[in-house]
């Protein structure tokens, strides 16, 4: 067993910046009624500030719609029915987006590019002036709406990972360097106090070479630049069975290692030392039809992650809420290794817990390790404890000895392939397509955590918390001074004794 002794005065550097943002598929999925359903059930389980997805400019959202006169020129024209009612089902539930300015109209694209299922263009603008006058009317539509104090808080991202040929093309750094200062440029004029930045690039060996070449591009040009941001994903190369895709998964510290070498670049720069870095996308896969999103495998990585960084990053937003999402199709199944940390119909998976644990840690950090986070504050101690099996697949056994003059009463909620995995039980029940009432019923029922409670005595100024984590288990804990209540007469023994 492995004991850890909580020092009464200790402190421990965690920044927990895990409820700032969360990712979305395109925006035009927010009209569908399981999109909403499934922001809800996020919001109130885990609850996060900030929202970002694709597709703003799309054609499914409708914005740009350039209309003739009389004598038949046309002439630029916007239509915002759609986006308000998206954002109107953001604010009111509870979340504000991040802004990704993204991807180009067709009517002023200058290629018909297209990436996903649902064809965004990806290819720049025909005329610069164009899109520069859509995003200045965008912004200055949602600042006569919802008001300048509220919008010019929302952060704008200029595009989505141009250092990749399908979502930029030709993935042209240079071409991609005018945009962002067009764009730039745009958001300022609009919303002076509104944050903007980028490249928003993902993984791979390029990426430092395009952080270090934009941020060297907006020094020179002294462009508005607020933070930087980019992607992280675990999976490595993959390998492709029918539909779906498999990859080992790289270690929580090599995945941290890379931010910590984007945090480096960035202060490298005097001029940006310490600037604000987003990691506006992350996840263990970058496929949305990858089976390790469904797993308790996935929540335990993702643990890892948020432990480490926030000492890094401000933000680091997961690649998605939901799994209404159609990148590669409408998915067909309820469990078919979709992005989000909740199934359709509305199944949270392992992962969600995650989020809700670590989105609700509340006090100050007294101790830290790859494997766990001990917060103290004033009903006592709250933690979270996560075992990551890799190559071997071993129950951890932990004792956490806390100072306490009292017993104490330590609440347990687990998730682990034995008391909250839904996936295994769809497997049991054949992996059905179509789920009627009952089997839906009880997969929900199985999606929520084990509870538990045990009281821990107090000897000698401390309380010995213990804790068996099982497999890929992720464990919430709170413990606090224990307070016996019992109504005169109330015998919770009797009937085991007489009986």
């Amino acid at each position: 067993m492995r004991t850890v002794v909580i020092d009464p005065n200790g402190s421990v550097p965690f920044k927990n910046n895990a409820a700032y943002c969360v990712g979305t598929g395109r925006m035009g999925l927010a009209l569908q009624k399981e999109y909403q359903d499934q922001l809800k059930m996020a919001q109130n389980i885990a609850g996060f500030s900030h929202i970002r997805g694709h597709g703003l400019f799309s054609d499914d959202m409708s914005i740009y719609q350039p209309t003739p006169d009389e004598d038949g020129n046309w002439h630029d024209a916007y239509c915002f029915t759609y986006l308000d009612r998206v954002m109107d089902s953001y604010l009111e539930a509870g979340i504000r987006p991040f802004l990704e300015l993204g991807f180009m109209p067709s009517r002023i694209a200058s290629g018909t590019q297209t990436i996903f299922y649902w064809k965004g263009n990806t290819t720049p603008p025909k005329d610069y002036e164009q899109w520069a006058n859509l995003v200045k009317a965008t912004l200055t539509h949602l600042v006569e709406r919802y008001g300048y104090e509220e919008v010019s808080a929302w952060p704008c991202e200029v595009w989505n990972e141009p250092n990749l040929p399908g979502f930029w093309e030709n993935a042209d750094e240079k071409e991609y360097h005018h945009l962002y200062a067009v764009t730039a440029k745009a958001v300022k004029e609009a919303v002076p106090d509104m944050k903007v930045g980028g490249p928003a690039v993902c993984g791979g060996p390029v990426t430092p070479d395009w952080i270090r070449n934009f941020l060297t591009f907006c020094r020179d040009e002294k462009l508005p630049l607020d933070f930087v941001t980019r992607h992280a994903y675990m999976g490595n190369t993959p390998e492709h069975h029918g539909r779906y895709l498999y990859h080992e998964m790289r270690a929580v510290e090599d995945t941290y290692e890379e931010m910590r070498g984007t945090r480096e670049i960035i202060d490298s720069f005097p001029e940006y030392k310490g600037m604000d870095m987003h990691i506006t996308e992350f996840n263990t896969s970058y496929n949305p039809f990858c089976p390790i999103h469904d797993t308790n495998l996935n929540a335990v990585y993702i643990a890892g992650l948020l432990a480490c960084l926030g000492d890094v990053a401000a933000s680091y937003s997961y690649w998605t809420f939901g799994d209404v999402f159609e990148e590669m199709g409408v998915p067909s199944r309820p469990f078919h290794g979709g992005f989000g940390m909740i199934a359709n119909q509305l199944i949270p998976k392992p992962t969600l817990w995650t989020f809700a644990f670590f989105n609700h840690l509340k006090g100050t950090p007294v101790y830290r390790d790859s494997n766990m986070i001990v917060m103290k504050n004033g009903n006592g101690y709250e933690g979270i404890l996560w075992n990551i099996c890799r190559e071997e697949r071993k129950t951890a056994e932990l004792e956490i000895d806390v100072p306490a003059q009292n017993d104490m009463t330590v609440l347990v909620r687990t998730v682990d392939e034995e008391t909250c995995n839904p996936l295994k039980l769809w497997h049991e029940m054949g992996e059905p397509a179509d789920l009627n009432a009952e089997q839906l019923t009880m997969l929900r029922e199985d999606a929520n955590p084990a509870s538990s409670c045990f009281t821990a005595n107090a000897e000698n100024g401390a309380a010995k918390l213990r804790f068996t984590v099982r497999e890929n288990g992720l464990i919430h804990f709170t413990a606090s001074p224990r307070k016996v209540n019992t109504d005169c007469g109330y015998d919770y023994e009797w009937y085991r004794i007489h009986s």
